[in-house]
Order: structure tokens, then C-alpha cells, then sequence
């Protein structure tokens, strides 16, 4: 049960609440997150879900990519999280090659929520994937899907690059984002696809969609924390904007990201691909 704390006059965000929030025109602003000192600034700055991303791999840990991200490192910093943040959502993500088996998920999945108190656990892609999300979802377990630009998938694509470019592989999106809905999850992350083709899908969807450099029509927006802080080094993505110049503070930041992810102001034409 949520007891609030003193002073606390919202509700936590919950799983069934994503779609009517969907339903009501509302976005949903999501930062990543890997300690409980920041999760407890993106709390008081208003975020509605908070990501502990396999990001970290790169933007805590120093690695190129991802790849090398564990359980045992997801679950820690899970777990610091959820005692910083307890009113947004906790969505955590599975590792590489985690949903290689369904039985693989499961126990990934199960430590995630058991042990780093997660709502929700993340899987990158379609296909084999399938069958693990519904597995997990089977066993109550909530999942939100990324389809686009899967991190975890840096080597097969060549690097970091836009997709869903070509009619093909715009259809190709389009079928996975239906499969992905028909298997179970109840969010989709959306990364580095064409604002149209991001606004098409979120369209046909029932579930809501988060996007990350795919454009403004997406029902709502995630982003890595230490890029809205300006702290990431080497060039920044495109569709990043350094929101602590605008808010003075690293709370003040995170408004200022709600509030322009709520009013629409972001992401703009710069921010996203054609």
C-alpha cells in the first residue's frame, strides 16, 4: 500500500492510469534516473514516469554503449531510486540479451521488481521478443516496449541512426508496434524515428507512447537525465535540449522540462526528424 508522506497531496502514477491519461489528452513527461538524491528532484519537479535505463552503462559506468549493463547493476540502481521517488511510476530496463528466452525474462523481470522494487520493466524490439512479453505480462508482470532505435542493437545497425526512413521499413514499425501492443505492453518507447510516421503510430495505438527524437505527436516524451542537465560529453544528440539553462537548478531544470513537455514546446521542429 502508498502511505503519502507528509506534505503529499498526489497519487502515484499507476499502470491502468497510462491510458486514461492517453484517453484525456494528457503527456507524459519521463526522465532517466539512477540514484535515489536525483530521483527525489525528479519527484519534486513533477515527473510522471522515471526510467533507470540501461543508459547508465554509458553515462555512470563510461562505456560506449550499453551492452555490458547487468542484472545485478540494474536491480542496485533500481533499487536507489524507488527510496529517493515513490509517486512516479518506476520503469526499469532488461538488459542485453535478458528477453533471449522467456524463462530468462522472468527471472530478470522478477528481480527487478522484487528486489529493485520496479512497476514496470522495458524490452527492446519485436520478433523473439514477442513471446517474452506476453510471458511476463501472463504473470503480471507490466511491460513497456521500445521499438525504432534500439540501444541494444548498436552493432546490427551500425551505430546510432534514425529509423523507419524507407516506406518499408516505415511498415515494418508500424507491424511491430501493433504486435508489441497485441502481445501486452502498455507503453512504447518510440527512439530516433520521423515525427510523422511517430505521430501515425501513436494515432493507431491504444496504449500511450513516449517518444525520444521522434517528434511532438507522440503522447509523451522521455530523455536521458544528464542531457537535460548539459553534463553528458561529447556532442549532444539532436533531439536534446539542455534544459538546465532554463531552470537555474537541477529541480528547476526538470519543470522546465514537464512544463514543456506538457504545453506541447517540446520537442519543436529542432529537436526531432523529418
Amino acid at each position: 500500500m502508498y502511505n503519502a508522506r507528509p506534505g503529499e497531496t498526489e497519487s502515484p502514477v499507476t499502470v491502468p492510469s497510462l491510458r486514461q491519461r492517453k484517453a484525456r489528452g494528457e503527456k507524459l513527461s519521463m526522465l532517466t534516473c539512477y540514484d535515489a538524491s536525483f530521483a527525489a528532484r525528479l519527484e519534486s519537479g513533477g515527473v510522471e514516469l522515471i526510467l533507470v535505463g540501461d543508459s547508465l552503462g554509458m553515462v555512470v559506468q563510461g562505456h560506449r554503449h550499453t551492452l555490458g549493463v547487468s542484472v545485478d547493476d540494474m536491480v542496485y540502481h533500481c533499487a536507489a531510486v524507488s527510496r529517493g521517488a515513490r509517486r512516479p511510476l518506476l520503469v526499469a530496463d532488461m538488459p542485453f540479451q535478458t528477453a533471449a528466452s522467456r524463462e530468462r525474462a522472468l527471472d530478470a523481470a522478477v528481480r527487478l521488481q522484487a528486489e529493485g522494487n520496479a512497476a514496470m520493466v522495458k524490452l527492446e524490439g519485436a520478433g523473439h521478443v514477442l513471446d517474452a512479453i506476453r510471458y511476463l505480462v501472463e504473470r503480471d508482470i507490466p511491460v513497456c516496449a521500445h521499438l525504432g532505435l534500439t540501444p541494444q542493437s548498436v552493432h546490427k545497425f551500425g551505430g546510432f541512426r534514425l529509423q523507419g526512413r524507407e516506406a518499408s521499413a516505415a511498415e515494418a514499425l508500424r507491424e511491430q508496434a501493433r504486435a508489441v501492443q497485441d502481445a501486452g505492453a502498455e507503453l512504447l518507447v518510440l527512439e530516433c524515428v520521423p515525427s510523422p510516421l511517430a505521430a501515425e503510430i501513436t494515432a493507431e495505438l491504444a496504449i500511450p507512447t513516449i517518444g525520444i527524437g521522434a517528434g511532438p505527436g507522440c503522447d509523451g516524451q522521455v530523455l536521458v537525465l544528464h542531457d537535460v542537465l548539459g553534463v553528458t560529453p561529447g556532442r549532444r544528440p539532436r533531439f536534446v535540449r539542455d534544459f538546465l539553462q532554463e531552470g537555474g537548478s537541477v529541480e528547476g531544470a526538470v519543470r522546465a522540462y514537464v512544463a514543456a513537455v506538457r504545453d506541447g514546446s517540446f520537442p519543436d521542429a529542432e529537436h526531432s526528424f523529418a
